[in-house]
């Protein structure tokens, strides 16, 4: 299935008005349907009135009691998938202002207890000094400061130890000279000291590992309902339970290749080391 991104929103105010549709051709009131499908009249309304983008399962369900064809369905679900697909653009943002990602980052890791980062590129913000957080938004317009601040008062949530936490690195994100050496070997150095935190889980891919998959794309899955995706333009946003748990498997892929612990730690001191040498 292929989307282009300004279909996302479109696409759930037509399942909405299809499910609606479909259900009055079948001649069933709301409530008769909700009944026959195990959903609330509730759930039916937000659905059909598009203040709800249904989970797969809740479509499914509903198609089953008007009784649809399957050819239709099919198509029905290719939909309902798009409509748990959310495209949010890097011009978007920078209108909005990059100070309103960071809450809604924040509010997004409030919404957790168990957080998974694959990295194969650099440093995320929960895991960057103040020097490569300013560093990475260089290219951004306007004033950085209030950003930098809400980016490292994020940081934060990682000592929260009901919250775990597994960041995973390929040697290549470790070694990415976002600032100078000597700021990269405190980089590193802080990446290994965040490693020993209680919650934290922090492994590296080393370069020699023969993967079998290129590493493609920054994600990061929230517990288990949601997912993004990294793009240069913008980010993809996933609810389908199917998208997030293809995530999951690619991370545990990547996971069982990474080192943790003490050999992480070593190798992290090593880099490190190497960086001051660099001087």
């Amino acid at each position: 299935m292929t989307f282009a991104p300004e279909q996302l929103d479109r696409s759930k105010a037509d399942l909405a008005r299809l499910l609606r549709d479909l259900r009055k051709r079948a001649g069933l009131s709301g409530d008769r349907l909700a009944r026959r499908c195990g959903l609330s009249q509730s759930t039916i309304s937000k659905i059909e009135t598009g203040r709800k983008a249904p989970r797969l399962t809740e479509v499914e369900a509903i198609l089953r009691a008007l009784g649809v064809p399957a050819e239709l369905a099919e198509d029905i679900m290719s939909l309902a998938r798009i409509a748990n697909t959310e495209w949010q653009g890097v011009r978007a943002s920078l209108r909005r202002g990059l100070e309103k990602r960071q809450a809604e980052l924040a509010a997004l890791e409030a919404s957790a207890s168990e957080f998974r980062y694959f990295l194969p590129a650099m440093v995320t913000g929960l895991l960057a000094t103040p020097d490569y957080v300013r560093a990475g938004l260089a290219h951004s317009p306007g004033d950085v400061a209030p950003v930098v601040a809400r980016k490292l008062e994020r940081q934060a949530v990682l000592y929260d130890t009901s919250k775990s936490f597994t960041f995973l690195l390929t040697e290549q994100a470790v070694r990415w000279s976002v600032v100078p050496p000597m700021a990269m070997s405190v980089q590193v150095e802080h990446l290994a000291a965040i490693s020993r935190l209680p919650n934290v889980r922090l492994g590296v891919v080393p370069s020699g590992v023969v993967t079998g998959r290129g590493p493609m794309n920054t994600f990061t899955v929230y517990g288990t309902h949601l997912a993004t995706v990294e793009t240069f333009t913008g980010r993809v946003v996933f609810r389908d339970s199917r998208d997030i748990a293809e995530h999951l498997a690619i991370f545990g892929m990547y996971e069982d290749m990474a080192i943790f612990g003490s050999e992480a730690g070593d190798f992290l001191s090593a880099v490190a080391a190497e960086f001051r040498r660099d001087l």
